[in-house]
């Protein structure tokens, strides 16, 4: 399992490890490089950043909001804005949960990924093989949390996930990989309209 600081390396050096990702927004091309880093907005931080003054008047206010429901996205927002907090303070040689890549470790898990996005809806196009110089870091999805109005559970559960801690439910893992640094297109994998 890759982890921040991959075996065979030293401190936070980057490290070449091929993985496996599921094409969701536009389709991927044999050869494509794309950089990924601190500074590339990815899907998930531009949702995130849409909830941002709403999540932090909430957490400053967490009396007005006692109660009421809070929408799929804001509660995505709340825990990615944990994750990334407690990411920055405890784990900052691992690569942000809003600026990577989700990928997988193997080819099974990246269809597994692929079903799960199809059955939710999610238009998806392809699974391809990447060749990634950068960080990874592998997580358990199970540990992705429900975000909530309380900032010091929002920020155990952060913890948790960061450690790859126990699933308290005792869930089979679902590990996801997330890259970032240089990526490369070496094969494609699988295409919706082709055959594996």
């Amino acid at each position: 399992m890759c982890t921040c600081t991959p075996p065979n390396t030293e401190g936070d050096k980057p490290m070449i490890t091929e993985v496996y990702h599921v094409v969701t927004e536009r389709r991927m091309a044999l050869g494509q490089v794309i950089q990924m880093d601190e500074n590339t907005p990815t899907g998930v931080y531009s949702r995130v950043m849409d909830k941002k003054s709403l999540v932090e008047d909430m957490l400053a206010h967490p009396e007005r909001y006692a109660g009421q429901p809070i929408d799929h996205h804001t509660d995505v927002a709340i825990r990615e804005l944990a994750m990334e907090q407690v990411r920055r303070e405890q784990y900052p040689q691992c690569p942000s949960r809003m600026h990577s890549l989700y990928t997988s470790r193997d080819v099974e898990d990246s269809r597994c990924w692929f079903q799960w996005f199809k059955e939710w809806g999610r238009a998806t196009y392809q699974i391809v093989k990447l060749r990634v110089d950068g960080r990874c870091f592998t997580g358990n999805a199970n540990l992705c949390f429900d975000g909530g109005l309380d900032q010091a559970q929002n920020r155990r559960y952060a913890e948790r996930y960061w450690q790859v801690g126990e699933d308290p439910d005792g869930e089979r893992p679902v590990w996801e990989t997330l890259v970032d640094g240089r990526i490369e297109v070496v094969e494609i994998i699988y295409e919706e309209d082709g055959e594996c």
